[in-house]
């Protein structure tokens, strides 16, 4: 197993698996648009797409737009980069409805963006009408990058096109009656466009594309609509299967972007006026469903209680004791919705409801996921039950309570438990509304909950509220746990115990469960993807029926690669223990790697290429008779020769104690605290002060390691894989974490023959068996 990050495109290309594609293959266009208009794009093969939108107002414009750059696809699965557009003709069937026609003033526009032939930064604005043959609302296009001019009316106004430089093309699509000046509508006005028989001729009409397959692994992928609402369904899927996930797909419809709209005093809001879900997201979503259904794959829908802020009637928002609305940090930040407020509940059961029609109107299985569903924090520690819906329903249990992190009486505690319970109702009834509208075909429910604020350490008694007991089996079928800000931080401790106390919660084993890891917020902290693939494979190892990366435009950005070995590949290393018998007579070579340089004068300068020694040792010397080859010959096949790792006690160095005896919980400092960390490898230091270099210890013997902190045995801690020492609360800022242990080398064999005869160890000669450090951690 294991994971790697693809570089970005560029000089690796030549290395990767590549097939070819015709230019402007609709699977490959997106859409952009301005708040809080809606739009899709969805693809039929790579010949035929149809853009849906829907217009809030008269000054509104969307973009259908082909870049020359691809940069949303996966660095293994994108297409080639290529500026010159000028030996392609592009040609396509034009329908369209509710918007601009193509003779009209205003209408669909083709603007090309890049440099002129001396490379200076130019647009040019190609009328769509000049170049078709047919009606205003029915035509064939042809364009001849070759041969085009801009310009409104040809040939007076002719602006010639030169595009041997593009950036960008993208074609305008804006309501019958934008003139350019400003006017909302009062509900959301519906258009869509097609464009169908799309072909792309000449020499520059091919790209190549990146076409790897990876074998098929134990990992499943999530995305959500906020962050693929402007790609066509097919051009995500591909990468879905592209990159080995299989199983289902969880799909968060996210919280901005799939709603219809009505005007209510000045504001847009959510409206179930025309249906839950605006047209565009409407047609992408079973646009998504019959992509899915195509490569075998379910679609576990995923809806929270977390809305743009902007769209939330303000009745319906989460509410803390000031009246201050439960706003994320999102900026523009979203609402909370409040699990009280029937109207806001209501609202979510209706969009349910539509999801599920989607599903069973294409003949997949229904699976419906209630995505994070709490009550807010504020960043200092109030909770927002407040909401007027909130405080009728609780009555009398209604109290205040100014910080959830200090110590809180019974009547605090009994409206944390009310509140609980009024959470547990709502997400009874919305899952009520799936099974109903699933009908005799049944649906399988799914709660998601978010660990690191569900069970905040320094808020103990907030999962009342956040964990009701109200959610424990069989209120769901299966669990879902996330923890990204454990699991992206490598806070295996944090997440052990989190997983654990929701196990105990609500009841749900292993099996009925499924993990959520991730996610990279941003490009910058890609190297946050080692410790997200270690929870999920920890995960895979606990037993879930399925672990999800969250999520995949994060994947295709950052190029996270995560494979397994095939069948009859080998562990790499084997945690078990060469025949102590046979070692403790080896001999040890310590060894740095280190470059000298040395000037005319004589002098040096040396750079050490390794902060550790490296070790080697010879077992050799610890054959004494036929019973010990038999048992050397044994391990060393068992371990297929250097292909496995194994553990070895080093005869001088085993211990943490200085000298060499046994451990003490005070021999080695691993740590400080800062009260947010958790984990802390165990080390050995050898030699004082700053000139000390630090030993990783990554195969302690376990029942060996004590640990203290300001020189009292901890507790609450728990040993994990190489040596992680992970605090189920994270020690106080300050705080000196010691350890001792005992410990062995993880080595493997030096070589890929092993020759020991019985002649040798009668004549008294020493068999030579080298073995060599393997470097861990």
């Amino acid at each position: 197993m294991g994971w790697c990050l693809s570089p970005p495109l560029g000089g690796h290309e030549e290395h990767r698996e590549r097939s070819t594609i015709k230019r402007f293959d609709a699977r490959f266009w997106t859409v952009d648009f301005p708040r809080p208009m809606m739009g899709s794009v969805v693809s039929d093969g790579a010949e035929a797409l149809r853009v849906d939108l829907a217009f809030t107002g008269k000054d509104n414009l969307a973009g259908l737009i082909w870049e020359a750059e691809d940069r949303w696809d996966h660095p293994l699965l994108a297409y080639e980069t290529r500026r010159d557009f000028r030996r392609c003709v592009l040609r396509f069937r034009w329908r369209s409805g509710g918007v601009k026609p193509l003779d009209a003033v205003w209408g669909p526009v083709l603007t090309i963006e890049g440099r002129d032939e001396s490379g200076a930064a130019r647009a040019w604005f190609v009328r769509l009408w000049n170049y078709a043959v047919g009606s205003p609302g029915d035509a064939v296009v042809t364009l001849d990058f070759g041969a085009i001019n801009g310009g409104f009316l040809l040939p007076g106004e002719a602006d010639p096109v030169w595009a041997g430089d593009v950036d960008r093309m993208m074609i305008s699509l804006v309501p019958p009656d934008y003139d350019g000046s400003a006017g909302d509508y009062a509900a959301m006005a519906d258009g869509w466009v097609e464009l169908t028989g799309m072909q792309c001729d000449g020499s520059g009409s091919v790209l190549a594309i990146g076409d790897a397959m990876l074998p098929e692994h134990s990992l499943s992928m999530a995305t959500a609509y906020d962050d693929a609402y402007n790609q066509t369904p097919a051009r995500l899927l591909r990468q879905v299967e592209a990159l080995g996930y299989r199983g289902p797909l969880l799909h968060y419809v996210g919280m901005s972007h799939f709603m219809r709209l009505t005007q209510v005093g000045g504001d847009w809001l959510v409206s179930v006026s025309g249906g839950a879900l605006c047209g565009p997201a409407l047609a992408w979503h079973e646009a998504l469903v019959a992509e899915a259904l195509a490569q075998g794959r379910a679609v576990i829908w995923s809806l929270s209680y977390e809305l743009f802020a902007d769209y939330c009637p303000q009745a319906w928002m989460q509410r803390a004791a000031d009246g201050g609305p439960a706003l994320t940090g999102w900026v523009p930040p979203s609402a909370l919705l409040s699990p009280a407020n029937a109207e806001a509940m209501g609202w979510l059961a209706l969009v349910a409801r539509v999801l599920v029609g989607i599903a069973k109107g294409a003949g997949m299985a229904v699976h419906f996921q209630v995505g994070e569903p709490w009550w807010w924090v504020t960043a200092d520690r109030r909770p927002c039950l407040y909401d007027s819906a909130a405080t009728s329903a609780l009555g009398s249990a209604s109290v205040a309570i100014p910080d959830l992190g200090a110590a809180l009486n019974a009547a605090q505690k009994a409206m944390l438990d009310a509140a609980g319970a009024l959470l547990a109702q709502s997400t009874a009834a919305l899952c009520a509304a799936v099974r109903d509208e699933a009908g005799d075909d049944g649906a399988t429910t799914y709660l998601l909950a978010y660990l690191p604020t569900l069970l905040d350490p320094m808020m103990p008694e907030a999962r009342r509220m956040m964990m009701p007991t109200g959610w424990a089996k069989p209120a769901f079928d299966v669990l879902q746990l996330e923890d990204y800000d454990w699991a992206s931080r490598g806070q295996v401790g944090a997440s052990v115990a989190g997983i654990a106390l929701a196990e105990a919660r609500l009841g749900y084993p292993a099996a009925e469960q499924h993990y959520l890891a991730g996610f990279v917020l941003t490009a910058a902290d890609r190297a946050q993807w080692e410790a997200i693939d270690a929870a999920a494979m920890r995960s895979v190892a606990r037993g879930v029926a399925a672990t999800f990366i969250w999520a995949l435009p994060q994947v295709a950005r950052d190029g996270f690669l995560h494979f397994e070995e095939g069948e009859g590949a080998v562990d790499a290393f084997d945690d078990v223990d060469f025949p102590l018998a046979l070692g403790r007579e080896a001999s040890v070579v310590a060894e740095f790697s280190t470059a000298i340089v040395t000037g005319q004068s004589g002098a040096e300068q040396r750079a050490p290429d390794w902060d550790n020694a490296r070790l080697r040792y010879d077992a050799g010397p610890g054959i004494r008779s036929e019973a010990d080859v038999r048992v050397l010959v044994d391990f060393y096949r068992a371990r297929r020769g250097p292909a496995v790792g194994f553990r070895f006690r080093d005869p001088f160095d085993a211990s943490s104690a200085v000298d060499g005896g046994a451990p003490g919980m005070a021999d080695q400092t691993i740590g400080t605290g800062d009260g947010v960390r958790t984990d802390f490898p165990l080390t050995k230091s050898y030699g004082n002060g700053a000139g000390a270099a630090r030993r990783r210890i990554t195969r302690p013997v376990v029942d060996s390691v004590l640990v203290s902190v300001n020189g009292v045995a901890a507790s609450g801690w728990t040993l994990g894989p190489l040596g992680m020492v992970s605090f189920a609360v994270p020690p106080a800022s300050g705080a000196e974490i010691r350890a001792g242990f005992l410990f062995d080398v993880p080595v493997r064999f030096a070589e890929d023959r092993l020759e020991v005869s019985r002649a040798t160890w009668l004549a008294g000669e020493i068999a030579t068996v080298p073995l060599i450090e393997v470097r861990e951690g």
